[in-house]
């Protein structure tokens, strides 16, 4: 590496050496500790009120709602004799405050909207809502916050499932007899996941999410943790904090925004900003509106709003982008290994790891290097894991989770 740029990296704690892998770790373990106890904590280590479920009966449909970063999806689910999963009647529209600021009314409006069509064909709702959510012990939940920059304010403090049922209800549908869960995506993962911990050899399951948001999901004492585990304040450096001043609340969410799909090409825009205005970049290179997906694009050698025509500039924009997906990894390695860790088990055999997201698969060099970060350490401290892939996990562990109440 030209050493221009490892001063560079350096000098802006942009190196994945930069950071020790123990010392996050063992912040994150005081902090899940701390969340646990009810203290002080960036996680806010939610119980979800939802146990690991190892059989469904089969045959019975369940309403479905995935309120995601980006879309809301609704279907009809149901599982067959031989576990697998059927999903009928699936559509897929803009998640309701995605394009503009919502009424609270006008947010649960738009949710019924697209549920309505599906609300007599079952009693039982799985709504796998994704964002922060204080689950109640009846499986409703109330908002605690909007991220993933989804603009409805008035939902926050709000009942989710009691708004959406009296909606419904409102436009003459019964609802006094439904059976609805509230669940995080990342439990609803892990929940999608268990079915495989047998077939995969391993022992104790976890759910991860690295797409528009990052969670991460885990079993304490038989009851799904739902960590929130974007909140967490890892270190960051003097060009992050320029980019995190650019963002809503500043001083929420930095690891999510340090790794996550909505916000990880956003950061690397002020990375080549500050690359630019000290040399290492010639004035022939140009960037603009750079998201993830251009990041991506350019690494795979696509069509990019990074213009780098000279070959000495593509490859610094290279080295560049190489050093913080290393980063991002390494920061995603440390949540995950203290995950595992908390979690007691890996030690026999491995835990499994369900994990979903775009990100995660999809951004060069991602899953390749938070794989072999995970495995050193955790090797180190006489634990393993495994990474599973399941589709529609989300969908499916929402159905799961409906079933079980």
């Amino acid at each position: 590496m030209d050493i221009k740029i490892k001063e560079f990296l350096d000098r802006h704690c942009l190196s994945e050496e930069s950071y020790d892998i123990d010392e996050l770790c063992s912040y994150k373990l005081r902090q899940m500790e701390n969340g646990l106890d009810g203290k002080k904590s960036d996680l806010a280590m939610i119980n979800s009120y939802c146990s690991p479920v190892d059989s469904v009966n089969p045959g019975e449909k369940v309403i479905v709602i995935d309120a995601g970063g980006t879309n809301l999806r609704t279907c009809l689910v149901s599982f067959e004799e031989d576990g697998s999963t059927r999903i009928e009647d699936f559509q897929k529209t803009n998640m309701p405050g995605s394009k503009g600021t919502l009424s609270a009314k006008e947010f649960f409006s738009q949710i019924a909207d697209a549920v309505e069509r599906l609300i007599d064909r079952s009693n039982r709702i799985g709504f796998c809502f994704s964002y922060p959510v204080e689950v109640l012990s009846n499986h409703d939940g109330i908002c605690l916050l909007m991220t993933k920059e989804i603009s409805a304010p008035e939902v926050i403090g709000k009942k989710i499932g009691e708004e959406l049922l009296l909606e419904l209800s409102r436009r003459g549908h019964k609802t006094d007899d439904k059976k609805l869960i509230i669940l995080n995506d990342t439990v609803a993962t892990l929940l999608a996941g268990i079915s495989k911990v047998a077939e995969k050899g391993c022992e104790g399951c976890m759910g991860f999410i690295l797409g528009t948001g990052t969670n991460t999901a885990y079993v304490e004492k038989d009851t799904i943790i739902n960590e929130e585990s974007g909140n967490l304040s890892f270190p960051t450096g003097d060009i992050d904090n320029l980019f995190l001043a650019s963002t809503p609340a500043p001083d929420q969410y930095i690891l999510e925004k340090m790794i996550s799909g909505r916000y990880l090409g956003n950061g690397f825009e002020f990375v080549l900003r500050q690359a630019a205005e000290e040399g290492l970049l010639s004035k022939d290179c140009t960037f603009e509106n750079v998201d993830t997906i251009q990041l991506s694009n350019f690494l795979n050698g696509e069509k990019s709003t990074i213009h780098a025509e000279n070959k000495k500039d593509r490859e610094t924009v290279k080295v560049l982008a190489d050093a913080y997906i290393s980063r991002s990894a390494k920061f995603t390695a440390a949540n995950l290994a203290a995950s595992v860790l908390k979690s007691g088990y890996g030690k026999d055999k491995p835990v499994l790891i369900n994990a979903d997201g775009s990100t995660f698969y999809l951004t060069p060099g991602v899953c390749e290097k938070t794989g072999a970060y995970l495995e050193n350490y955790l090797k180190s401290k006489g634990r393993s894991a495994v990474f599973t892939r399941i589709e529609n996990s989300p969908t499916i562990g929402s159905a799961i989770g409906a079933l079980s109440i």
